[in-house]
């Protein structure tokens, strides 16, 4: 828009003609001086365009620019916000971290089902299901008893197999930064390091029943329902330490080796007293 020789009025100065112009500012000439102002906030508050169809023009940037900088301001404010709300999660974060008591049984074991056997590694996150009753019925569950100290397991039946023959397919250290108490919306992702995946052939020779056991009835092999369950953190520690001496690629015994040693630290325990397996398929 050119702006040049435009008469104008000013509230102070009077008459004046625009002699200057770019995007920001404009100088005006009044008789014997000239003056610079912002453009185009200038207009609608000390100065009044006399060509009508200009000074409509002018008033329409005015607005646009406004209703600009009104977004802008929501949008700070929102990013104000939302960054209040992290700051209150991180100290909620932290105060968790700070008080968590280890719990015994502080392990997720996962029933993966044919969809999951493959995006359970693809993406290296299980869900951990929906409530199925109360008023909270069809929400995501809470894994609660999961923290950084916690572990995924991810088992799976073939079709057809009794349940006796559930097999070990991975397992996984939860996300560092992982908080069940926090988590909303089900989801448990996995560490950036500690997570391993075993083979067919691997995954034969790891029964998930050699180390789970239902200590009321150890003879009773029963998933019944539900996508997890919790277990033992030596149970997940013998698991790990199985998989060290099944693993023959150099490289995936070392990441075997050091997610073991990581584990127990994690969860106090001495690897040189930890216990044989004593799960359900050693009563048959």
């Amino acid at each position: 828009m050119n702006l040049i020789d435009k008469k104008v009025t000013h509230k102070s100065f009077g008459v004046g003609s625009i002699v200057k112009q770019n995007d920001s500012s404009i100088e005006i000439h009044f008789g014997s001086e000239n003056k610079k102002f912002v453009f185009p906030d200038v207009f609608g508050k000390f100065l009044v365009l006399h060509d009508k169809d200009v000074a409509y023009s002018v008033e329409k940037i005015i607005q646009k620019n406004e209703l600009e900088q009104r977004e802008e301001e929501l949008k700070k404010e929102e990013e104000k916000k939302l960054q209040r709300k992290n700051q209150e999660v991180r100290l909620e974060h932290e105060k968790l971290m700070k008080n968590h008591k280890l719990h015994s049984e502080s392990q997720m074991v996962n029933w993966c089902d044919a969809e999951e056997q493959n995006s359970s590694f693809s993406e290296w996150k299980v869900f951990s299901g929906v409530i199925k009753s109360g008023t909270n019925k069809g929400k995501p569950n809470k894994p609660v008893r999961l923290h950084q100290n916690s572990a995924v397991l991810l088992t799976a039946v073939d079709s057809g197999m009794p349940e006796k023959d559930r097999r070990i397919l991975g397992v996984y250290m939860v996300d560092k930064n992982f908080i069940g108490k926090l988590c909303e919306d089900g989801y448990v992702p996995a560490h950036s390091k500690y997570r391993l995946q075993l083979t067919e052939q691997e995954s034969d020779r790891m029964r998930f029943w050699n180390y789970y056991v239902n200590e009321k009835s150890p003879q009773k092999m029963t998933w019944n329902t539900g996508k997890y369950r919790y277990f033992y953190n030596t149970w997940l520690a013998q698991i790990l330490r199985d998989i060290v001496s099944l693993k023959s690629d150099p490289k995936e015994k070392e990441l075997a080796q050091q997610f073991f040693e990581h584990f127990c630290k994690m969860n106090l325990i001495n690897e040189q007293e930890l216990p044989n397996p004593n799960g359900a398929l050693m009563y048959i």
